[in-house]
């Protein structure tokens, strides 16, 4: 028996052996699952990875930053009015006596939420306007489609400007502003996935199955066309955060005095023509770093989830 299954063993005729073998790790170069397999792909894009670090550093700074300050970040004092940074006042004052460092704080508190609502706003929306125009398609796609580009014939600045204006200003209409703005590429996006998806071979065997359209759409369609969604997502948050800051800063969006970083480069640009760059300078870098960060994320995560960059 021993020597009848060492013949077979070396017999080069037999098919090779297929049975399950255990996945390498990621660190192995194998997947070590999905998720293991997209930390790993985002770890080796550096660049990526430093971006992210940076997000984190000022989601971080806008949660826990009060606790490094004791001024208000509201109340003006004429006392300490456009103080260069020093120990006491480390990003220096502006020309009411605020604290700059920890209006900043709060400002980031403001510009995260006001990034986070609209982006998830807008993709939700988009997703479900783009999955219900692919899936049904004919007359209502062609009505849908349409309608979408009627909305981007205007350009995307002027029309969030108008919708601004037309609202007045405000964190809910800041929000709502730029939900309506962003929501036609998601719609985009989702379409394009799902006019590939609907005729695969899965579709077909839920419906056989006995599953009704809304199940097919929701359950089996949508959370397969969500990569794209999730990249643009990462990239959208940093134009969410420079839209807003813009809008505040024509007056437009977050009124003063509340900290928000396009209100405090509005009121520090004037104290700029007379030397005093701090009050502009740290407001206008962190709007810098955030986009910049985002940015590098949402290329390592386009990194992750696109096949062709593998």
């Amino acid at each position: 028996m021993n020597i009848g299954r060492k013949r077979r063993a070396a017999d080069p005729t037999r098919p090779a052996d297929t049975r399950c073998r255990p996945e390498k790790s990621a660190a192995e170069g194998g997947t070590g699952g999905s998720w293991g397999f997209f930390l790993y792909r985002f770890r080796r894009n550096k660049l990526a990875a430093v971006g992210g670090g940076f997000l984190l550093l000022i989601v971080l700074l806008g949660l826990i930053g009060p606790l490094f300050t004791s001024y208000n970040p509201t109340k003006p004092d004429m006392k300490s009015a456009s103080l260069a940074p020093s120990f006491a006042h480390w990003m220096g004052t502006d020309a009411l006596g605020m604290d700059i460092f920890t209006r900043i704080v709060y400002a980031t508190r403001t510009d995260l939420l006001i990034a986070v609502m609209a982006v998830l706003g807008a993709a939700i929306l988009g997703s479900l306007y783009g999955v219900i125009s692919a899936f049904y398609g004919r007359v209502l796609d062609e009505v849908m489609m349409r309608a979408l580009d009627s909305l981007q014939a205007f350009p995307s600045i002027l029309l969030g400007l108008a919708i601004a204006a037309a609202l007045g200003p405000s964190l809910r209409n800041v929000i709502i502003v730029l939900v309506v703005v962003n929501f036609p590429m998601y719609a985009r996006l989702v379409r394009s996935q799902i006019l590939s998806l609907k005729e695969a071979t899965f579709v077909d065997a839920a419906r056989t199955v006995g599953n009704n359209n809304a199940r097919i759409m929701f359950r089996h369609l949508l959370p397969n066309s969500l990569g794209p969604v999730y990249v643009q997502s990462s990239l959208n948050v940093g134009w969410s955060v420079l839209m807003a800051a813009s809008m505040s800063f024509l007056g437009l969006g977050i009124q003063a005095p509340e900290p928000e970083w396009g209100v405090m480069i509005s009121q520090g640009a004037r104290q700029m023509v007379q030397g005093e760059w701090w009050s502009a300078f740290f407001p206008g870098l962190f709007i810098f770093l955030f986009v910049l960060s985002a940015s590098l994320l949402g290329d390592g995560l386009q990194d992750v989830f696109d096949p062709r960059r593998r």
